[in-house]
């Protein structure tokens, strides 16, 4: 009895962990995880580049989602996004924050690489990351299209963006974790219907071995 008490308060946490983690995802919204697909099938088709930023655990969901977008993600003639993640070069990271300040970390990389009809994708468990915002705005100002995966109620990103789905959640973890379930489930609906126009196209392409 004293065994089962005791795996009972160990196993009680994990549960209600995943439980809560199960609750958040099925009240995601799938028309607006659908609105990414399309905003991104469009950039592919269009040749438009993607880019993704973020600060500290969705810095790294930037660079996970650019790594799959870009080496996954494959279209029927061989075709690949063109995607940068701007987390990933630390010499201009910290160029920026120590020569001007941190919010414009993004916004100035930017400044030099974005063109009418790209896309700038922010992620932000907030949704009120001051770096994250000025990138967003001048994102606007260029042109591009605004694509947020925001938390809470969508924070101050939500209104500067022109698509984003937001994880209903007031925990930093769990919002996070459905983040990156996000980039996952975008890149694999967009191998899906890649792969179905390749074979109505009639093309015979073997895809990547995913990793």
């Amino acid at each position: 009895m004293v065994v089962e008490e005791r795996v009972g308060v160990k196993h009680g946490p994990v549960r209600a962990y995943l439980d809560d983690f199960r609750a958040i995802l099925n009240s995601l919204d799938t028309a607006d995880i659908f609105g990414v697909v399309e905003v991104l099938l469009g950039a592919y088709r269009g040749g438009a580049k993607v880019f993704l930023l973020g600060n500290g655990g969705s810095a790294a969901t930037a660079s996970h989602f650019a790594c799959d977008l870009g080496k996954n993600v494959v279209g029927p003639d061989g075709g690949r996004f063109k995607v940068i993640a701007l987390t990933d070069n630390a010499a201009v990271l910290t160029a920026w924050a120590n020569d001007t300040a941190y919010e414009h970390v993004f916004a100035e990389q930017l400044a030099s690489l974005l063109e009418p009809g790209d896309v700038v994708i922010g992620i932000s468990g907030s949704g009120n990351s001051p770096n994250v915002l000025r990138a967003m705005e001048l994102a606007q100002v260029r042109g591009a299209t605004t694509v947020g995966l925001i938390g809470f109620e969508g924070g101050r990103l939500k209104p500067l963006c022109d698509v984003s789905v937001v994880v209903p959640s007031d925990r930093m973890d769990q919002i996070e974790n459905a983040h990156l379930t996000l980039e996952h489930l975008i890149c694999h609906v967009l191998r899906l219907i890649l792969a179905e126009e390749e074979i109505h196209d009639g093309f015979d392409i073997i895809l990547p071995r995913m990793v």
